[in-house]
Order: C-alpha cells, then structure tokens, then sequence
C-alpha cells in the first residue's frame, strides 16, 4: 500500500494508472522550491472528474516537474446539486464566502449584482483560485465552479422551474429551519443578499415566486460572509451530505 502523500494538489489533466503528467511552471516551483520535495515523493492529485490519486515525482525541477499516477486514493464524489448566490462585498470577505462555499460542499457558486451590491465587477480567476485552493486544503475531489457576475434581476427572470431557492430574509423572525423542509436529492440554491440587505422591490419580487423558500438565520443580523456560512451548514445538515 503506498503511503498517501501530505500535498495535494488540483491539476487540469486526465488522472489513472501509471498516468504521467507535468505540472505547470507555477506548481512546478510550489513543489520543488517551496515544499522542497524530490524525486521519489508521493503527491495527491484531482482534478475534479477521476477522484484523487496518489502520484509519485519522477522529475523535479523548479521550472518543471513530472509526476506519475500509482493508484487512486480516493472516488471521485460530487457533492449536492447546490448553487450558492451572493453579493460580493469587500475583497476579503468574498474571499472568505468562495473558500467556505467550496468547503461547505456547494456545487456551484454564482455572484451576483443587486440594487445594494456595493461591487460592479470581480476578478472571477482569483476567486476560482480560492475555489481550488480550498478544495486542495479540505480534502475535496471536487471545485466548484466560480460562475461570471450576474444581475439578481437577470437570474430571477430566467430562474428553472426544477430548483428550489432559499432566500435568506433577514426581515423574518421565524424558526431557522421552516424553509428547509424537503427531499434529499433535490435541486436547490442558496441566495445571500449585500451588506446593505435586499431592496424592498427585490423583497417583493423573490417573495412572489413559487420556487422560494424564505428562511429566517436566527434572532442576529449576521454580516454578509457569516450569513452564507450558516445558511450551508442549515442546509447541509437538513437536506445535504451531512445527514
């Protein structure tokens, strides 16, 4: 049994037995330079479609490095068919949302403009970045996808009939868990107003359609990043993988 290997890393390259594969530069320089490892060591690898695999470095460089596939290490696993929405907010703090919605197992993560979103555009590769990084970290054999900004507006309008919305109100008062009732398997997504909270017009329009599900996050306002962490948690524990 070979021993697993401590680093992983995602790499965008089809993975299997005695598979062979070279890192980009970037990765390259991580690996050898930064981690110090020679030839002869173990890395964990995914890619997001073959589960994870235990490879050995044939070839190290700081400008290139080659491994080999020796034998997979863990099945590939797609977690629930859960899309999260948000409002990006400062730099940082949609940093944090992207890392803990990868973490958090969401499917998919889709940022969005609303009549209060204090941010007009994104840089959509750093946050996939942190999508891989916190896939890499957290053990996961899956990144979710970083989708381009969108407006609420547009998204709503072209809403699918199949996908349930859970809209985190934080006007209501009501027990954390009554919007949550459900089965297990079915499309769901999670939406996440800005720091100035939703406008009453978009209020109105989410509560009208049949697909929402409002839910209250408890007795507190949460800030924006801390509401999108409770709102997986609620939900993976009631409806996700948790169970």
């Amino acid at each position: 049994m070979t021993i697993k290997a401590k680093i992983r890393l995602y790499v965008d390259a089809p993975l299997g037995q005695g598979q062979s594969l070279s890192l980009s530069r970037d990765q390259a320089h991580y690996l050898t330079g930064v981690m110090r490892q020679k030839a002869g060591a173990m890395v964990a690898l995914f890619n997001g479609r073959d589960g994870e695999w235990q490879a050995e470095l044939v070839e190290a460089g700081k400008r290139k490095a080659v491994l080999s596939c020796v034998e997979q290490s863990k099945p590939q696993k797609i977690p629930p068919d859960l899309w999260l929405y948000f409002a990006p907010i400062k730099k940082t703090r949609t940093d944090f949302i992207v890392e803990k919605a990868a973490e958090l197992g969401a499917a998919r993560i889709c940022p969005v403009q609303t009549d209060f979103t204090n941010a007009e555009r994104i840089r959509q590769d750093r946050l996939q970045a942190h999508a891989v990084e916190a896939a890499e970290q957290c053990g996961e054999t899956y990144v979710p996808p970083v989708e381009a900004l969108q407006k609420l507006n547009a998204v709503l309008g072209n809403w699918p009939e199949d996908r349930k919305l859970l809209f985190c109100d934080e006007t209501l008062v009501e027990d954390a868990t009554k919007g949550l009732q459900g089965e297990v398997g079915e499309k769901w997504a999670i939406l996440i107003g800005p720091e100035g909270g939703f406008s009453d017009a978009e209020i109105t329009r989410l509560r009208a359609m049949k697909a929402t599900r409002s839910i209250s996050l408890g007795p507190r306002v949460l800030r924006a990043d801390t509401a999108a962490v409770a709102a997986l948690t609620l939900w993976q524990n009631a409806l996700g993988d948790w169970r």
